[in-house]
């Protein structure tokens, strides 16, 4: 364990990204609490070379070219790198949400949600409410490594729920593929609000304002736990954003990226590779992929969507999470372990890859690294764009506030 500072301070730091991925390759393993079984192995091309950095005038040539390019349509910016048979979509400004037809969009169903999500009187608890862990002041996460719901914690990051309208699979590990079914798992888990269908019904029949938007927003339709997690969904889906300094930069304004932004911008696209995973409007596949982080054999294993599907495949799988707003809601990864230079780092090294050892030899369960990890040879100055541009994803502070909850007195009878 004696490595594990040199470890850690060559991520923290961001040293040179050749000096960081010796270092993660070296000592990878035992910094990441890798059984003795299970070591580090260096990806495949681990002796691509550093790029050199640019000087000064280099750098502001690169500039002026690359924002003008920027600024013209997205069809004429430069090819991305992606591998072979990456489904890939550009870069771009959000579209507008779809409500989907079994859940269409009403002002008294999303009204109804909004108050849902800061109720906290719909867990079993009474302590617990959606927004205990997506706080609009903490960019709709928590700020926390892992949650903290009742009955003890999942061990994972909690996600934003900003433009999850737009996304297509739920959680980490990929189980839900609505909101409706997201909001419905996490009322009911015993680990989170551990809600129950007496419970909910029993909160809106004895609050007389609960009964009169319940009826306003499902006309016709008894009270039930399922309507809940309706109105919630509904609400969550006008939780987007698209404000953010890249957003304006699409939209003309020349002036919204900074330089250090720009040369960010076509690294991403290009020599980081980034675009494999985070594409899009949202900057994400909306798939899951193996990185080597499930702490396999460890105390603190998650192998994530093997959990889910049980085929060995899956292990260690999480799924890619948006890039929008990533600079306000670390710490990063599903573990909650990482700031973004650590994050930017272990990529640049390629990540860590598992060689079998031992009892491990032949298990299926060992986590096979994604096909689009690999040495990435960047400097310095380009992690310090790479940051500086998915900073500019950063969308300004939220103006939304909890709104004013029925009186306690209203569901007294409910308690």
């Amino acid at each position: 364990m004696g490595d594990r500072p040199s470890f850690l301070s060559a991520i923290r730091s961001g040293l040179s990204a050749r000096a960081a991925a010796v270092v993660c390759l070296a000592v990878g393993a035992c910094a990441l609490g890798m059984p003795p079984a299970i070591s580090a192995d260096p990806p495949a091309g681990d002796r691509t070379a550093v790029r050199p950095e640019r000087t000064d005038a280099d750098r502001a040539a690169a500039v002026e070219g690359l924002r003008s390019r920027y600024l013209g349509e997205p069809a004429t910016w430069p090819a991305p790198r992606v591998d072979e048979g990456v489904a890939w979509r550009e870069l771009g400004l959000l579209p507008p949400v779809v409500h989907p037809q079994a859940n269409p969009f009403g002002d008294a169903k999303a009204r109804l949600g909004k108050l849902w999500f800061f109720d906290p009187r719909l867990s079993a608890s009474g302590e617990i409410a959606c927004a205990s862990c997506h706080d609009p002041a903490h960019g709709w996460a928590d700020g926390r490594p892992v949650s903290q719901p009742s009955g003890g914690t999942p061990g994972r990051n909690t996600p934003s729920i900003r433009n999850v309208a737009h996304r297509s699979a739920l959680f980490w590990d990929g189980r839900a593929a609505t909101l409706e079914q997201q909001a419905e798992e996490a009322l009911r888990n015993p680990r989170e609000m551990a809600a129950s269908d007496d419970h909910v019904v029993g909160l809106i029949t004895a609050s007389p304002r609960y009964r009169e938007l319940y009826a306003a927003a499902f006309p016709d339709r008894p009270a039930s736990l399922a309507g809940v997690a309706e109105a919630i969904a509904c609400y969550e889906r006008t939780v987007v954003g698209g404000h953010s300094r890249f957003d304006d930069f699409l939209r003309g304004d020349a002036t919204a990226l900074s330089d250090a932004a720009i040369l960010g911008l076509d690294l991403f696209r290009r020599e980081a590779r980034c675009m494999n995973c985070h594409h899009g409007p949202t900057f994400s596949d909306d798939r899951l992929h193996v990185l080597g982080l499930s702490f396999f054999g460890k105390s603190n294993e998650d192998l994530g969507r093997y959990r889910v599907s049980g085929d060995p495949a899956d292990s260690g799988r999480f799924l890619t999470p948006s890039l929008r707003d990533v600079t306000r809601t670390a710490p990063l990864m599903h573990s909650g372990r990482f700031q973004l230079s650590g994050v930017l780092n272990m990529y640049n090294a390629g990540m860590v890859r598992l060689r079998r050892r031992g009892p491990w030899r032949d298990d299926p369960l060992v986590p096979v690294p994604s096909r689009h990890l690999g040495p990435l040879g960047l400097n310095r100055q380009d992690l310090a764009d790479l940051a500086a541009f998915l900073a500019a994803l950063e969308e300004p502070p939220d103006g939304e506030r909890p709104p004013q909850l029925p009186v306690a007195a209203d569901i007294r009878a409910a308690r």
